[in-house]
């Protein structure tokens, strides 16, 4: 009994030590069991990388004519002929349309008539004088002078013989009347030479308009342009302020649009802006940011900017849709990974950082994208290695071999590795070997 007893000891005080010789024993295997990658997951590997990047903000927006204009009639009249069409080039002051101008040459003749009437009656001769004379020698004024004195002679006359008593009190009366009369009369005469005048320079205005409104007979463009409509037709009467053609401008146009509120600090003027249209989505137009208006809307938290766009070749048309960015600035030297590296789901983004053959999951913000390259704008540091497949089967913690399949694993994954993972493996069987 006592044997038996001593054999349970034995037994007790070898069990704690069988761990130890298994893993001296077997040491060998588990390296070789590490070294084929069993449990591990297989994965190549890429290095943090830099790019630069374009800032940009999305813009949305429709291309309009700087210049638009509504050509209207200022006279009245029937339209005697139009000389453009829709889609015509025009030019600034290229005659568009002409009104039946005989009502307004008679309308003319008339107002000219009355100028002169007006100018006879101050006594100007109409051969260059542009000023009447001086009042003292229009012939109004000289007759009631004259007849004014008459009267004053008269009356200094019948005074004296009233005195001497051989004039009747009737007839010194009658002097002295006609002394008023004539006094009347005289500024009658300087009140009507100043009327005159008056009139002359109203003679005048009417003269100028009348000839203003024969030469709008004549209807001109104002601005530059091409025809968009054309509104009336050779014999129509029109009214004033009829419109008869609408011109828009073509050489440049404006791209209107609105920005979001947030990048207000980064608009202003001189950007470079780049956009397509619908009609031709290959095709790449450029603009530059020419007006930012300095205040926010309210209700959309967008401010307005307008672009100007070179369009002397005429391709593009006032009212097309146009999509595209104005670019802000260019950040070199961005940290940046291909999209094989990142992982997202429900809209988060991760990458799976590779140190010591596994792996740790680090949640990244993603920013501007350049062909499969995308921004990481926080999450990483730029030193890391990252898996780029496999990434469906990772997750923190879990062991990982890097290398293609069919390669060789490499032993340590945080050792330095290239992407293709094949010199890396080879680095990893030596070390394996120099261990063993």
């Amino acid at each position: 009994m006592a044997g038996q007893r001593l054999i349970w000891l034995v037994i007790a005080a070898l069990v704690p030590l069988m761990p130890a010789v298994t893993a001296c024993g077997g040491g060998e295997s588990a390296t070789r069991t590490a070294a084929k990658g069993v449990n591990a997951v297989r994965i190549e590997v890429t290095p943090v990388q830099r790019m630069t990047v374009q800032r940009q903000v999305e813009l949305n927006g429709t291309l309009v004519s700087p210049d638009q204009a509504s050509v209207s009639s200022e006279v009245s009249g029937v339209v005697r002929e139009v000389l453009v069409e829709m889609g015509h080039e025009i030019k600034p002051g290229q005659v568009l349309v002409k009104l039946e101008p005989q009502e307004l040459e008679l309308a003319l003749r008339q107002a000219q008539s009355q100028l002169h009437q007006t100018e006879a009656q101050l006594g100007m001769d109409g051969a260059g004088q542009t000023e009447p004379p001086p009042d003292a020698e229009i012939s109004t004024i000289r007759t009631a002078v004259a007849n004014r004195d008459d009267a004053r002679a008269q009356a200094t006359r019948a005074s004296q013989l009233m005195r001497q008593g051989l004039l009747t009190q009737a007839d010194y009366d009658t002097t002295q009347t006609r002394l008023k009369v004539t006094d009347a009369a005289y500024q009658s005469a300087v009140e009507q030479v100043r009327s005159l005048r008056a009139s002359l320079q109203q003679r005048r205005a009417a003269v100028e308009l009348a000839q203003k409104k024969l030469n709008d007979a004549i209807i001109r463009s104002p601005i530059g342009g091409s025809v968009s409509e054309r509104l009336v037709q050779p014999g129509e009467f029109i009214r004033e302020n009829t419109p008869v053609v609408t011109i828009v401008q073509m050489s440049t146009l404006k791209l209107k649009t609105a920005i979001q509120e947030k990048y207000a600090a980064q608009m202003r003027p001189g950007l470079a802006a780049e956009f397509r249209v619908e009609s031709m989505p290959d095709e790449v137009f450029r603009g530059r940011l020419a007006y930012v208006s300095p205040a926010v809307d309210q209700a959309t938290r967008t401010f307005p900017v307008e672009i100007l766009v070179d369009n002397s070749d005429r391709r593009l048309k006032p009212g097309f849709f146009a999509k595209g960015n104005i670019l802000t600035r260019t950040d070199e030297n961005v940290l940046a990974l291909p999209d094989a590296a990142i992982s997202t789901l429900a809209g988060d983004s991760s990458v799976f950082i590779v140190n010591q053959n596994k792996v740790t999951k680090q949640p990244v913000t993603l920013g501007a994208r350049s062909g499969n390259l995308v921004e990481i704008v926080t999450g990483i540091k730029g030193d890391e290695m990252l898996a780029t497949t496999s990434l469906s089967e990772l997750a923190d913690g879990v062991a990982v071999a890097i290398g293609k399949k069919g390669s060789a694993p490499a032993s340590e994954a945080g050792s330095p590795a290239s992407p293709d993972g094949e010199r890396g493996g080879r680095r990893g069987g030596g070390r394996r070997g120099g261990r063993s």
